[in-house]
């Protein structure tokens, strides 16, 4: 049964370039399942300093952050958690009695999903990529003690920096080197953009992976993780991600931590 919208129901939101209905439906389903008093919408922006403004000023409880907002709203904001500092990007803003503070969960997520899939620290990796996001996995796997990885970004300058600051290797294309794990931190494949059915990593490259790793949670299944599938590859898919920081995000909204069952279950509700 739907609760009904009240003067005291809290507002939470996400706030991307392309609006998916994933954490809309992900955080309504558990709403209504523990009977928490919150609803949850998504949004765009043109103006990104009067929407953080709108937050603040409306109460607003929390906001998700996508692309290509992740690090653009640091200005506007409060203050950085630990999360959120290391890997100057941000995923997640709490609002508490009009102060903003900035969180990372997508570390989280990216982390628990290594560890999930057993990918071997000993591999190799490719990242393409150098946003917010690549921030965030290029930490987790680095943290996670993957030793020898390039960066492939269309931007030199960023990608070197990027490249630098984690202790890896930039390139502006593989050539002929052939890693063992392949992760996608680009829009390339996702639903709705100008390379919605392109793949990330050229074919040849992804025959001799083990593991493909793509964060585009729209489409579930992009070009790069259907390629990938059909030819026998270890998966990781963007919808992974969403799910376990959109459960950490609940948290740091809410303060309820579902459990296991009801996470399960959310995650379906929101990739049907």
């Amino acid at each position: 049964m739907q609760r009904a919208i009240n003067k005291d129901t809290q507002l939470c939101m996400s706030l991307a370039g392309r609006p998916g209905n994933f954490g809309t439906r992900f955080h309504n389903f558990l709403y209504n399942e523990l009977n928490l008093n919150f609803i949850y919408k998504a949004f765009t922006t043109n103006d990104l300093q009067a929407t953080i403004g709108g937050i603040r000023s409306l109460g607003i409880r929390g906001c998700a952050i996508s692309m290509p907002f992740k690090e653009a709203c640091i200005p506007f904001l409060d203050e950085m958690d630990e999360s959120a500092t290391a890997i100057h990007s941000v995923n997640t803003i709490v609002n508490d009695n009009g102060k903003l503070r900035a969180y990372n969960t997508d570390y989280i997520a990216v982390s628990q999903l290594l560890d999930q899939h057993h990918v071997r620290r000993d591999a190799v990796f490719a990242l393409r990529g150098s946003g917010g996001m690549a921030k965030a996995v290029l930490c987790a796997l680095r943290d996670a003690g993957f030793h020898s990885g390039f960066i492939i970004a269309r931007n030199e300058v960023a990608g070197r920096a990027l490249a630098q600051a984690y202790g890896y290797e930039w390139k502006e294309d593989l050539g002929s080197i052939r890693p063992d794990l392949l992760v996608n931190v680009t829009p390339i494949g996702m639903a709705g953009g100008p390379e919605s059915d392109d793949l990330a990593f050229k074919p040849e490259v992804i025959d001799k992976a083990e593991t493909v790793f793509d964060v585009v949670a729209l489409p579930p299944e992009t070009p790069l993780i259907r390629y990938a599938r059909m030819q026998g590859k270890k998966i990781i898919t963007g919808a992974e991600v969403f799910a376990i920081q959109a459960l950490e995000q609940f948290v740091l909204y809410t303060g309820v931590r579902p459990n296991d069952e009801q996470f399960n279950r959310a995650a379906e509700y929101a990739r049907s």
